[in-house]
């Protein structure tokens, strides 16, 4: 079965949820599959991936302010080297994910009417994130 591979590399502007969804359907539309697979990869310890509600931006918001009551920022943690955000931000990640699969079909990610994916940087500062995005299909 065929496969197609990009890397995209978004930076983003510190704690925050980044929309990628279009960017990753845009590598499907590129690899012409009609039918397969989207296996998504965020090389990063500190910021993950997320599929989750994309028309009430504040759903997003109520997911930080969650993680944030849930894992607080502080100097209470062993690792400390990289600042206070650093320590939150890899037990941040451990919680969510970073990998991803969604089905493709007719060409497009089989994604559900409400849902987006979302890169979720973990940080206070902006980073520039690699995302992998290998596609198998036909």
């Amino acid at each position: 079965m065929p496969h197609h591979q990009k890397i995209l590399r978004i930076p983003t502007q510190g704690k925050s949820l980044h929309n990628v969804t279009s960017k990753i359907q845009a590598i499907v539309a590129e690899s012409s599959f009609k039918t397969g697979l989207c296996h998504l990869f965020l090389r990063h310890t500190s910021a993950s991936l997320i599929i989750q509600e994309n028309a009430d931006p504040d759903v997003q918001l109520d997911l930080e302010n969650f993680l944030s009551r849930l894992v607080p920022e502080g100097d209470h943690y062993i690792h400390g080297a990289e600042g206070p955000d650093d320590m939150p931000a890899h037990i941040r990640s451990v919680l969510t994910q970073t990998s991803e699969q969604v089905p493709i079909d007719r060409g497009r990610l089989l994604l559900g009417t409400w849902q987006g994916i979302y890169l979720w940087e973990h940080r206070q500062i902006g980073h520039t994130r690699e995302l992998v995005v290998h596609l198998i299909g036909e």
